[in-house]
C-alpha cells in the first residue's frame, strides 16, 4: 500500500491542466472602464450598507434603552429594598455614582432613595454595608435640599447610632463628614 501511494500521486500529477483562454476584446480601455465602474459601485454600496447599519443600530438603541439614566436610578433604589446585603451595597454604590448634581440627588430623594439608605444604614450588620450606605449618604448630602430630606427621614439618629468601626476607618470618616454637614446646616439642632 505504501508503494502504491507515491505512484498514484505521480500519475495524478502527470496530467496536464487544461488552459482556458481569456477573452480578448478589441478595445483595451473597455476593461478598465468596466473595472472602474465596478469599484465605484462597490464603494457606493459599501457606504450605503454602513449608513443602513448605523441607522439600524441607532433605532435599536433608542427602542431598547429608553431613558437609561432614570431606569438605572430606579433600579438602584429598588436594590436597596432587597434583603441581601450584597445587593444593597450594589444599589448604594450606584446611587453614590449617580448623585453628581443637585437635580439627580433630588430625583434619588424623590424616588425614596434617601429613606431606603437610612433604613439600610440602620439595619446594616457589617462594616462594608455601613460604608456603602454612608458613602451614598455623603454623595446625597452635597445638596442642601437633599440634606433637609435626609434630616426628615431620620438620618442623623441612624448615623449617630452607627457603631464604631475598628476595621474600616472610612466608615468613621464618612460618619464624621455627614455629622459635620448636618451641623453646618444647623439640621442637628432641630432633630436633637
Amino acid at each position: 500500500m505504501r508503494t502504491l501511494a507515491p505512484q498514484f500521486g505521480t500519475y495524478l500529477c502527470r496530467r496536464k491542466p487544461v488552459n482556458f483562454q481569456s477573452r480578448n476584446f478589441s478595445s483595451a480601455s473597455y476593461g478598465r472602464d468596466e473595472r472602474a465602474m465596478e469599484e465605484e459601485a462597490e464603494r457606493k454600496i459599501g457606504w450605503l450598507l454602513k449608513l443602513i447599519f448605523a441607522g439600524t443600530a441607532t433605532f435599536v438603541g433608542y427602542q431598547f434603552f429608553p431613558y437609561l439614566g432614570d431606569n438605572l436610578m430606579q433600579q438602584s433604589v429598588s436594590l436597596l429594598q432587597v434583603k441581601d446585603p450584597l445587593f444593597k451595597r450594589m444599589g448604594a454604590s450606584r446611587i453614590a455614582r449617580f448623585a453628581i448634581d443637585d437635580e439627580r440627588r433630588m430625583k434619588i430623594v424623590e424616588m425614596g432613595g434617601a429613606q431606603e439608605l437610612v433604613n439600610m444604614l440602620g439595619a446594616a450588620k457589617d462594616d462594608r454595608t455601613r460604608k456603602e450606605a454612608l458613602k451614598a449618604l455623603v454623595a446625597l448630602s452635597h445638596s442642601d435640599e437633599a440634606v433637609g430630606a435626609l434630616q426628615k427621614s431620620g438620618a442623623i439618629s441612624a448615623i449617630r447610632s452607627t457603631p464604631y468601626s475598628v476595621e474600616d476607618a472610612e466608615v468613621e470618616k464618612h460618619k464624621l463628614n455627614l455629622l459635620k454637614r448636618f451641623h453646618d446646616l444647623r439640621c442637628d439642632e432641630v432633630s436633637s
